[in-house]
Parts: structure tokens; C-alpha cells; sequence
């Protein structure tokens, strides 16, 4: 068998296993072929008694051919020596970070809360019995920290939220993390448990309110940020647990398996592929762009908790920024011109499946953590043209505002303590 044909029959047989074994083998399986054939040759040159007769037929014509396959044997040998080299090299490349791969992280732990980090708004709930101290770190129309405050609001949780500037980020300039959402719960010890991401973000309180004997520090141990490679050998980092909610012995009553696994269906289709619609569909051009980024100001108070240069420039940056984001991710995507049909589509999938199963929501009577992500990613784009679109070209609206309507009953009350001009409200 050919080095060729090897590797094809690997292909054929495994296509997704080609790994250092598979290498491994390839390299041994070249070396014995090339060194076979190279020995069969030298074989037949010791039994060929005639092979080193002299003269000059037998120096022009079995000479030549003796010096042929010597050369082909020298080569075959070589050829095996630097496939062997090859391997060698990529497999102490490869595997150099390799004990790198599932390296778990967890959750950071802040001791006091940062310096010189000011609370924009609390949201008050006198009948929140979490018992959690929670400061929310947004921007106000994020897709990922809109889903964060759906559940928190849905859920009476009280808590507390810091606007960073989107261009500048001051506010965060004390973590190593530099992303948002981001929440800070205070742990039993003062101490706060510092997260990252809007569903893992939204299963560890989902799991407190089910186990609240448990330290939220402790539970949050349960989601740790794991290591790995991808296709391309990059490597990347995940919570690979996000969508699972740690209930241990606490199984809510009526809670199945089913119940559970379309949940995690939807939140994770809500994460991977609706929220990728949004960019290329609200910043289509330069001046939806500055509309949308308009329409964040208005929603997100920015002429309330920033100057008014620096509202400009998160208006002005963040629009051009965003229309040009918005191609790459459109060609990212493998979405067509038509975009808008794209999203049209997603929302078509999400209220035909609420159909199929004859409820008001995907949780059933009352929304459940799916109802809260989408409803969460679609907010995002409320006061947008194409919310405006979704809602003459789609039967999202009635879904979206069942929702809304349960959202704004339960979300506390607002107390504002930084608005410029004016003191803090108690």
C-alpha cells in the first residue's frame, strides 16, 4: 500500500480521528514501505548473477540500472527518515500545550468590591427572598446583558448596575475580564464571586433559588471556565456546563428530562444563532447604524451617567464600528443580502414550535429560562427598524409582549444613584 493510499484509507475510514496516532502510524507504515521495497530491490540484485558481468552492454545497460535502484532505494530511505522527522517535530508542537488542553479555571474571587467603581441604578424588590447581593456590570442594550436582566427582572431578584461606557470602559478596568455582562455576588465570607458569562450568569442563580442553603461561591464552582482545541488546533475557552442548572438532590417537583433538554435546546440556539442576526440586521448601513446607536443612548440614559463627548463618541465610534462589524459578520454568518429574512425566519422557527406544543410559552403557563434568553436577545433591538419589521412581518409580537407584560411586573423598583446634577436618591 502507497503512503497515498494510506492516508486515503485513514480519510475514508475516519475522517474525523486524523490525530498524533493516526500520524504516528502513517509515519511507521511510510518507513516499513519505502524500506520494504528498498530491500526487495537489493534482493533481487544479489540472485541477478550476471548483474555485475563488465562490459560495455552491461555498464550502459545493467550498470544504469543497478545505479537506478540504489538512488530509488537511497531515496525511499530518506523519504521515510523525514516523514519520521515530521512527526517528530509537529507531535513536540502539538503536544507541548497539549497537557494545556481541559484545564479547568475557576470562577474568580474578588475581596472588596473595586475602587472608584460607581453604581449607576439599583432595581429594589421588597419581596425578593434570594437573600444575593448582586452588582450587574451592562451595557444597557447588549443582547447578552439583556437576557441577564430579563431573568433577574422576571425573577423580583433586586440588584444593582454599573453602565460602562462601551468605547472607553472605565468601569472595568479593574478586572482582567473585560467583557460584559459581568456580575459580582457576594459571598457569605464579604468576598464576591466574580462571573462572565449571561447563561452560565443566569444557571448559577437559577441554581441558588433552588439550593439556597449552599454558599453561592460554592455553587458557583460548578462552572468553571475549561480549555480546549478546535478544529483549526486554536485554542479556545468555554463554560462547558452553562446551560445546566446544578440541582443535585433539589430536582424541582414537575421538572423532567424532556423539560430540561428543551430548555437547553432553545437557550443555546438563542445564543448561537439568534443573536447573530441582530449586528447585520440593525447596522445594515451607515445610518441605521446611527439610528440604532441613537436609540441605545435614549434607552441606556448615556446623556444621564456620561458627558455629553463622551455620549458622542460611544454614539459616533460605536455606530461606525458596528456597521463595518456588522459585514464580517454577515459573511461570518453565511447570510444572504436579504438578512431581514433571515431573522424572520429564526422568529417563524421559535413561534411555530410554542405552537406545536399547544402553551403560551415555551416553559409552559409561565415563561421558562428559553422564553427569558429570547425574549432577553429580542429586547436588545426594541426601539430598532428592525423590531419595527419583526413585528409586521412575523407573529412575534404577541409572545414578546405576554412576556414583557410578567418581566416589568416583577422587576423592583428603580432607585437612580448617579444622575448628573442631582444627589443620590435613597
Amino acid at each position: 500500500m502507497s503512503c497515498f493510499r494510506l492516508v486515503n484509507s485513514l480519510i475514508a475510514t475516519r475522517p474525523q480521528t486524523i490525530n498524533s496516532q493516526n500520524l504516528r502510524i502513517l509515519a511507521r507504515k511510510t518507513q516499513q514501505i519505502q524500506f520494504g521495497r528498498s530491500q526487495s530491490k537489493l534482493n533481487t540484485q544479489e540472485q541477478d548473477p550476471n548483474s555485475n558481468q563488465s562490459g560495455a552492454g552491461s555498464r550502459h545497460g545493467n550498470g544504469t540500472k543497478t545505479n537506478g535502484t540504489l538512488k530509488l532505494a537511497l531515496l525511499g530511505t530518506m523519504l521515510g527518515a523525514a516523514t519520521g522527522s515530521v512527526y517528530t517535530i509537529y507531535s513536540n508542537m502539538s503536544e507541548r500545550d497539549s497537557h494545556k488542553e481541559h484545564e479547568h479555571k475557576k470562577p474568580q474571587i474578588v475581596a472588596n468590591f473595586p475602587d472608584g467603581v460607581r453604581i449607576t441604578k439599583r432595581y429594589i424588590n421588597p419581596k425578593d427572598t434570594s437573600g444575593l447581593d448582586i452588582v450587574l456590570f451592562q451595557f444597557q442594550t447588549c443582547p447578552f446583558c439583556c437576557k441577564v436582566r430579563a431573568f433577574l427582572d422576571f425573577m423580583g431578584i433586586s440588584y444593582s448596575v454599573v453602565e460602562v461606557d462601551a468605547v472607553l470602559r472605565q468601569d472595568i478596568r479593574w478586572s482582567s475580564e473585560k467583557k460584559v455582562p459581568m456580575v459580582l455576588i457576594r459571598q457569605r465570607d464579604g468576598q464576591y464571586v466574580q462571573m462572565t458569562d449571561s447563561s452560565a450568569i443566569i444557571s448559577l442563580i437559577s441554581t441558588h433559588l433552588q439550593d439556597k442553603k449552599t454558599d453561592i461561591g460554592e455553587l458557583a464552582q460548578y462552572y468553571p471556565l475549561t480549555s480546549f482545541f478546535d478544529d483549526d488546533g486554536k485554542k479556545k475557552q468555554d463554560i462547558m456546563n452553562k446551560y445546566f442548572l446544578m440541582y443535585r438532590e433539589h430536582t424541582p417537583k414537575g421538572v423532567t428530562k424532556d423539560i430540561e433538554e428543551n430548555d437547553r435546546k432553545w437557550r443555546t440556539w438563542a445564543d448561537k444563532h439568534l443573536v447573530h442576526l441582530i449586528s447585520p440586521n440593525c447596522y445594515q448601513t451607515m445610518g441605521e447604524a446611527l439610528e440604532t446607536f441613537e436609540w441605545f443612548s435614549l434607552a441606556g440614559e448615556w446623556d444621564l451617567y456620561f458627558p455629553k463627548w463622551e455620549r458622542d463618541l460611544m454614539v459616533y465610534c460605536g455606530a461606525t464600528a458596528m456597521w463595518a462589524i456588522a459585514k464580517l459578520l454577515k459573511r461570518r454568518h453565511a447570510l444572504t443580502d436579504d438578512v431581514r429574512s433571515h431573522m424572520y425566519d429564526a422568529l417563524d422557527k421559535w413561534t411555530k414550535a410554542i405552537k406545536k406544543q399547544n402553551t403560551k410559552f415555551m416553559g409552559g403557563k409561565q415563561p421558562g429560562l428559553s422564553d427569558l434568553a429570547v425574549f432577553g436577545v429580542l429586547s436588545s433591538m426594541e426601539g430598532c427598524q428592525t423590531f419595527k419589521d419583526c413585528l409586521q412581518n412575523t407573529n412575534i409580537g404577541k409572545w414578546f409582549f405576554d412576556v414583557k407584560e410578567i418581566v416589568d411586573k416583577n422587576r423592583g423598583a428603580l432607585i437612580r444613584e448617579r444622575v448628573k446634577g442631582q444627589a443620590p436618591q435613597v
